[in-house]
C-alpha cells in the first residue's frame, strides 16, 4: 500500500480547501480520502466510512498504522481505544474514505489496505 498526493486548490468562495490524498491498496485499486487530525470528537461524528491512521516519516511519506471500518450501528463504531492505539503507535492523521457502500465493502477495502491491520480494527 502506499499513499498518493492529491493537488487541491482553493475551496468555493474563499472557503478553505479539503485536503484530499489517496492509497492504492494490494489490488491496484485507489481509494480517495480527505485528511483530518486524528482526533477522538471526530468518531463521534464519523457515520459510515474506512478510517485509516497514518504518521509521517521526516521526509512527509505517508506510513498506513491502522486501518478500520465504521458504521452507523453501535457495533460498527471506531472506539476511542482505536485512536488510543493509533497514536500510540505513531499516528497523528486520520484518512477518511467515505465511498463505500455498505459494511461488505468497507469490510473488502479494508482487506485490501491492509490484511494484517485488521486486528486493529475496533468490533
Amino acid at each position: 500500500m502506499r499513499e498518493e498526493r492529491l493537488r487541491t486548490t482553493a475551496g468555493l468562495r474563499g472557503t478553505p480547501a479539503l485536503v484530499l490524498s489517496a492509497w492504492r491498496g494490494r489490488s491496484g485499486r485507489r481509494y480517495v480520502v480527505g485528511i483530518h487530525e486524528l482526533a477522538e470528537p471526530e468518531l463521534d461524528d464519523m457515520g459510515e466510512a474506512v478510517v485509516l491512521a497514518v504518521r509521517r516519516d521526516a521526509s512527509g511519506t505517508g506510513e498506513l498504522v491502522s486501518v478500520a471500518s465504521a458504521g452507523q450501528s453501535p457495533r460498527e463504531r471506531l472506539h476511542r481505544n482505536w485512536v488510543a492505539r493509533a497514536r500510540h503507535k505513531g499516528a497523528t492523521e486520520m484518512h477518511v474514505h467515505r465511498l463505500a457502500e455498505g459494511e461488505a465493502e468497507r469490510e473488502a477495502i479494508v482487506a485490501d489496505l491492509g490484511a494484517e491491520q485488521k486486528a486493529d480494527a475496533a468490533h
